[in-house]
């Protein structure tokens, strides 16, 4: 992998037998996305969509490489309804969390990429890194460069696959939004395409 903490995340896992994992966030909500369909000649689809909704999906994951290994995709994700007083996103704990689900399904030291989200940056999250820099370093993804992190893939691959879906309710999205990436994860062939497709790679 190339490109400033990139670079730097390759080298530094190549050393350690460390597993490259990169995160990132998304959302969805009950508008959806726009995606090909077959239709009659000289008639546009038409998806319709009960009501505008309130609420979305939203979603944090993390593509995972190590040479030798199966790619894994591991991630989590939240139904916000709009309540009053519900979180609007994830928090540095649900970010600690997945960090920690990962060193336990990967077994082995991570060496995370991800961006300068400022839920990453706050001081809690900066002591959880500390206390467990035997196993986990992170690198940034330089600012504005989402065609550098693999994960962005993922979320193109699942908003293709709900694409023109005109989901009932959030339950209803929610299913079809964790049946995708479920399924994404017994595909690493996928979860690699998504690498090559940034132009980046494992090798030195």
């Amino acid at each position: 992998m190339e490109e400033g903490g990139v670079a730097a995340g390759k080298s530094t896992a190549a050393a350690r037998g460390a597993w490259i994992v990169c995160e990132d966030e998304a959302s969805q909500s009950l508008r959806p996305p726009r995606a090909r369909s077959w239709g009659r000649i000289g008639q546009t689809p038409v998806v319709r969509v009960r009501g505008r909704g309130s609420g979305r999906v939203s979603m944090a994951g993390m593509v995972c490489f190590r040479r030798g290994d199966r790619s894994r995709l591991i991630y989590s994700f939240r139904v916000h309804r709009g309540r009053k007083g519900e979180p609007k996103g994830f928090t540095w704990q649900d970010y600690r969390d997945l960090i920690l689900r990962a060193h336990n399904q990967l077994k082995g030291p991570i060496v995370l990429v991800w961006d300068n989200l400022r839920t990453h940056l706050m001081p809690q999250m900066k002591d959880f890194i500390a206390a467990n820099e035997d196993w986990l370093i992170v690198f940034h993804f330089p600012p504005y460069a989402p065609d550098l992190n693999p994960q962005e893939g993922i979320w193109s691959l699942m908003k293709q696959a709900i694409g023109n879906l005109a989901a009932a309710n959030l339950e209803q999205l929610a299913t079809a939004v964790k049946r995708s990436l479920k399924k994404t994860q017994y595909r690493p062939h996928l979860i690699d395409g998504c690498l090559i497709g940034t132009g980046l790679t494992l090798t030195s």
